[in-house]
């Protein structure tokens, strides 16, 4: 046979099923159904229902994106298997059997942790069983989710096996597998037996990036044999603009993944204990590290709460495996308990703020702007603003939320807040600024006289409901509170005394206290 070089030519009429259509999994999907033929499987069928709407409430792809791949919506798709043409289509289900005519799996389902800090692999368990029903002699199964180094091969391979009751080809078969044709790159001349291969390929989305979308973001693969390996590599290769990068085993591209959210966890935890010590010290954090950033080698992080689905996740996963074979990572967990704590760290100085202005703290009325876990995206998923709320709320204030960009029913359903209204904190009202005396109740005696002519005070802008909080913790840095700055500015300065600013993000020009 003879061999070539042309990547679309070498994988044809391939069909791709995605397993899991979540943040990784559209986005991959998406990018896979330009060139091939795609089934995409969620079990939520809300889910399949918005994305076959040409919606996607994690909005990582527009409407026309989705569009563009769906035969609903392009009759130009090319959908029949033909011998000069590779059909190239996105269709969506949340029927499992609808997966069994592919034949490269990719599973891209998320890994958490459950409240013991404990890697949970149950959708990864789950996903695996899913797959292994329907695996075929010869099928690939690529995992993208984030794990610890072995679990490729130590717990979901054995799921594969024993539903599929296939075996499992690797180079350390026992057999020598048998090779036909004379291209090892061809996807026709790769190993065939009455077994399965397996990669490994780590996803690498950062949620809210229109910038670094997946395919410019340079892909890390691996496979079960070196022919396998060069097969997944051809194969990503022929979506990502970024280019690929063949890890030496299934093992390195797993840790590699994994200690890349490590670091980044790490550097943070450092940056925010120096905060900790420059706001003892009464020293502002930004300017430090604005003068040190002049160096060229110094790394620019900032101090912040650290949540979402990875760099607050990965670093238990190494830690979980370092403490399986008898290590202790002593510098990973470091890390982990100064970000773990700094949710608290934050209520405890908006609370030392009040106190020292005379405000009472106890039925005090907490505005927090932002739960989501990092600005313009809607993803919640272990966000840490809830440690926030919490530590306010047992020190008996009350609190409210407001996102612009987070699901009112998710919120409700993952930590039982009712999201108050962005919109309506930010239209216009007619009602005065309210003067607080010191126990945080209004005080008609000391409030300025309004003006004739506008009904407002002396040299105020119309004031809105969000100034009518004894103080307001910024938490995320979205668009649209950075807007609110001159509003916040303008009313914290009429009510310096009785009115307290947090600013997590360091986006507004007047605060009382910042990281």
């Amino acid at each position: 046979m003879k061999q070539t070089t042309n990547h679309e030519s070498q994988i044809t009429n391939h069909k791709v099923a995605i397993i899991g259509l979540g943040y990784v999994g559209l986005p991959l999907a998406h990018a896979f159904a330009e060139k091939y033929e795609v089934v995409g499987f969620d079990i939520s069928q809300k889910r399949i229902e918005e994305l076959n709407n040409a919606v996607d409430s994690t909005h990582e792809l527009t409407s026309d994106q989705l569009k563009s791949v769906l035969p609903k919506f392009n009759s130009s798709l090319k959908t029949q298997n033909s011998k000069l043409t590779q059909p190239n289509f996105l269709h969506l289900t949340s029927h499992s059997e609808d997966i069994a005519s592919a034949n490269i799996f990719i599973v891209t389902v998320p890994t958490p942790i459950d409240k013991f800090k404990i890697p949970d692999l149950t959708p990864l368990i789950k996903a695996s069983e899913t797959v292994g029903k329907v695996l075929k002699p010869n099928d690939i199964v690529i995992y993208e989710s984030t794990v610890y180094p072995g679990c490729t091969e130590e717990d979901c391979v054995p799921i594969l096996e024993k539903a599929s009751g296939l075996k499992y080809i690797t180079t350390d078969t026992n057999h020598e597998p048998r090779i036909t044709g004379h291209g090892t790159k061809n996807y026709a001349s790769r190993i065939t037996h009455h077994g399965f291969f397996v990669g490994y390929s780590p996803e690498r989305i950062n949620p809210g990036d229109k910038k670094h979308t997946v395919k410019d973001i340079k892909k890390v693969v691996s496979g079960s044999t070196p022919e396998i390996t060069d097969f997944i590599d051809e194969l990503y290769a022929s979506i990502i603009t970024a280019g690929t990068h063949k890890a030496a085993s299934i093992k390195v591209a797993e840790a590699a993944k994994v200690i890349e959210n490590t670091q980044r966890d790490i550097n943070i935890a450092f940056v925010n204990e120096l905060a900790m010590i420059f706001n003892k010290l009464g020293i502002n954090t930004k300017d430090v590290l604005e003068a040190a950033g002049t160096k060229w080698n110094f790394l620019p992080f900032k101090p912040g709460l650290v949540g979402g689905h990875c760099i607050g996740v990965d670093p238990y996963y190494l830690a979980y495996k370092a403490q399986h074979i008898g290590h202790h990572p002593e510098m990973i967990l470091a890390g982990r308990r100064i970000n773990d704590n700094m949710g608290m760290y934050v209520a405890n100085n908006v609370v030392k703020l009040m106190i020292q202005k005379g405000m009472k703290v106890k039925g005090a009325n907490v505005l927090v702007l932002g739960i989501t876990f990092k600005e313009n995206c809607p993803d919640i998923r272990n966000s840490r603003v809830i440690d926030v709320v919490r530590e306010l709320e047992d020190f008996g204030c009350n609190v409210d939320v407001t996102d612009p960009h987070a699901d009112p029913d998710e919120v409700k359903s993952e930590y039982n807040i009712n999201l108050v209204s962005h919109s309506e904190l930010v239209s216009e009202s007619d009602v005065p600024h309210r003067s607080r005396n010191k126990f945080g109740m209004t005080d008609h005696s000391t409030a300025q006289p309004l003006n004739d002519s506008t009904n407002t005070p002396p040299n105020q802008y119309t004031n809105t409901p969000i100034t009518n909080y004894d103080s307001v913790v910024l938490a995320v840095a979205h668009d649209e509170f950075k807007q609110l700055n001159s509003t916040l500015s303008h009313s914290h300065s009429f009510s310096r005394n009785n009115m307290v600013i947090y600013d997590i993000k360091s986006i507004f020009e007047d605060s009382d206290g910042k990281l």
